[in-house]
């Protein structure tokens, strides 16, 4: 039977550009690539160089500070590149992909017998480990860890974001396997939440929630927060829907598969090209979109909110379930800090007249101002749901008083729990990265 949360406070955004339910198989990408960035505090260690020849699911490197997590290939093929930036530090690994589709087999595991160390090891070894993250601090779980629970969020209420439920239609068998795997390894439960009108309600080893309620419901850390909130010291960790799946189809295959259904949206995408496509996790940007002009166009990994930005040779973050293509803000409007003269783009503060108008908004790039004092206004806690002070955490994050980010709550928010406030705050703080500093902060501080 399902438990119920509701969210009240918040905003959902609602925009223009939303991909068709139509699934569509993409070409193999020539060119796919691990990067070590997509796994934040992770400190590469190589195993393989440049030329080897590698299967998929075998790995590349292991994280230095805990190295039983692997990181594999997705795809089998040869590393043709090792892209280093300053201090000789890793960014892609780039593997050329061949027809032969070896992958390494782990063997098929009967979860109904299987301990938690057996699944644990497997998940090691597969490179199926970074799937699972950890809360506080949102980075890679560690694998000494036993979390409390374990919460996987099936529910998406960002701006334009892929849909779980479609993404999951043909893989609810991969995704029981998944829930159960992850159940052998905690002490407590495995918390889904998914929406009203779930499919999903009828999993078993999982104790499930129905979420109502605007942006940012759908966030993991808000669910958290509303089931089992997290205290000093404890941990919980988290897993992407899809990714649940991959993990369900190790154990009935025995292979490492990471297959990505991209949701491709954003008004910069032709309407006939909005859809979802199946591809591999590391794709290049252009076997979806081609070549695009981001002289005028933003290629972002992931949502309007917090997604990363790629140029044209990049890659679909490792995590990512949608790609959002949207005007660059380059042209500016005459006069345009005058209230209620550009009633075409959302306004939460009311300043213009987009809220009588209804309907989905065009949006770019465009921060329409520049940084402003920090004040006191209200309008941070108008879109928090969660029960913490935001703008006292942001300035205790900003000033590092440990103590401070302890008491106001750091251990349970992650950056995307302030990606609203990004949108809404009029001093256009960054607030997603001033919460990541703070969050890293602690990581060295207090670990």
């Amino acid at each position: 039977m399902s438990k119920d949360i509701r969210v009240r406070k918040g905003l959902d955004l609602k925009l223009k550009g939303e991909a068709d339910k139509k699934i569509v198989n993409v070409s193999q990408s020539s060119i796919y690539a691990i990067k070590p960035a997509d796994f934040h505090a992770v400190v590469p260690k190589l195993i393989l160089k440049e030329g080897a020849a590698v299967k998929a699911g075998e790995p590349i490197f292991y994280s230095k500070y805990d190295e039983k997590v692997k990181f594999c290939s997705p795809v089998s093929g040869t590393i043709t590149e090792i892209l280093r930036g300053a201090k000789r530090r890793i960014l892609e690994v780039k593997i050329t992909a061949n027809a032969s589709n070896e992958v390494v087999n782990h063997g098929k595991l009967d979860l109904s017998n299987a301990s938690g160390e057996q699944v644990k090891s497997i998940l090691l070894e597969s490179g199926c480990w970074p799937f699972i993250i950890q809360r506080p601090y949102s980075i890679v779980a560690n694998s000494e860890d036993t979390p409390k629970a374990i919460f996987i969020s099936a529910y998406a209420t960002a701006p334009l974001a892929g849909d779980p439920e479609f993404i999951l239609a043909d893989k609810k068998e991969a995704f029981q396997a998944g829930i159960t795997a992850l159940s052998k390894l905690t002490s407590g439960k495995v918390h889904l939440s998914v929406g009203k009108k779930s499919g999903l309600k009828d999993v078993s080893d999982a104790d499930v929630h129905t979420v109502k309620g605007p942006h940012p419901a759908g966030n993991v850390g808000v669910q958290i927060h509303k089931i089992d909130p997290i205290n000093m010291g404890e941990r919980v960790w988290t897993v992407g829907a899809e990714d649940v799946a991959t993990i369900g189809n190790l154990f009935l295959t025995g292979e490492y598969k990471p297959e990505r259904t991209v949701a491709l949206v954003g008004t910069a995408v032709k309407d006939e090209d909005r859809k979802y496509y199946k591809t591999i996790a590391g794709a290049n940007v252009k076997t979806l979109v081609g070549t695009v002009d981001t002289d005028n166009t933003r290629i972002i990994s992931g949502d309007v909110l917090t997604g990363d930005k790629l140029s044209n040779d990049q890659f679909i973050n490792f995590y990512h379930n949608t790609l959002t293509l949207i005007p660059e803000g380059n042209q500016y409007a005459f006069l345009g800090w005058l209230p209620f003269t550009r009633n075409d783009v959302p306004s939460n503060a009311g300043t213009s007249f987009s809220k009588l108008f209804g309907g989905k908004k065009e949006v770019n790039t465009n921060l329409n101002g520049e940084d402003r004092a920090l004040v006191v206004t209200g309008e941070m806690e108008e879109v928090m749901p969660m029960d913490i002070y935001p703008l006292q955490l942001i300035k205790a994050c900003m000033a590092g008083d440990i103590e401070k980010m302890e008491n106001l709550g750091i251990y349970e928010v992650a950056p995307e729990d302030f990606a609203l406030i990004d949108f809404t705050n009029t001093s256009k703080l960054e607030a997603q990265e001033v919460i990541r500093l703070g969050l890293d902060l602690m990581i060295t501080e207090v670990g």
